[in-house]
């Protein structure tokens, strides 16, 4: 098995960070196009990213505003059954440490490791939500 990590320092408190990874709203906003879902265990996620790419998952932890994961249910092969988390945990400053993992692939292919860096891409623009408020259009999230 293969896992993808990424951590960072985000700078706002860890309720802001956990409604941008755990909401429809914030999802929206650096990763999907659309999506839809309640952020409760056991509830589906939709998470539309074009016409022909339209996922589902479901929601296996969220203790707010520290954790979130989804179990991908339905996407490209290598990426059902893999498990998109993340760990929060606010710092004495107001900050907080966002640790991310993409956890689950049957191996490290070229799929993972380009995957891995558009996780880190994707987290730069949430990042950057947060923070400054700053909004990409979808179309140019791959390249901000």
């Amino acid at each position: 098995m293969a896992d993808i990590f990424h951590d960072m320092t985000v700078r706002t408190p860890a309720a802001k960070v956990f409604d941008a990874v755990a909401t429809p709203a914030g999802l929206d906003e650096w990763w999907t196009a659309r999506s839809s879902g309640i952020p409760e265990v056991g509830t589906e996620y939709v998470l539309e990213f074009t016409p022909e790419y339209v996922w589902r998952a479901e929601v296996t932890k969220c203790d707010a505003p520290r954790e979130f994961e989804l179990t991908i249910t339905e996407a490209l092969d290598d990426w059902i059954g893999t498990k998109v988390g993340f760990s929060l945990s606010e710092n004495a400053d107001g900050t907080t440490l966002l640790c991310f993992r993409h956890s689950g692939w049957a191996e490290a292919s070229a799929h993972f490791r380009n995957s891995s860096f558009c996780w880190a891409l994707y987290l730069r623009v949430m990042r950057d939500f947060v923070e400054k408020g700053k909004r990409v259009p979808y179309a140019d999230r791959y390249s901000a």
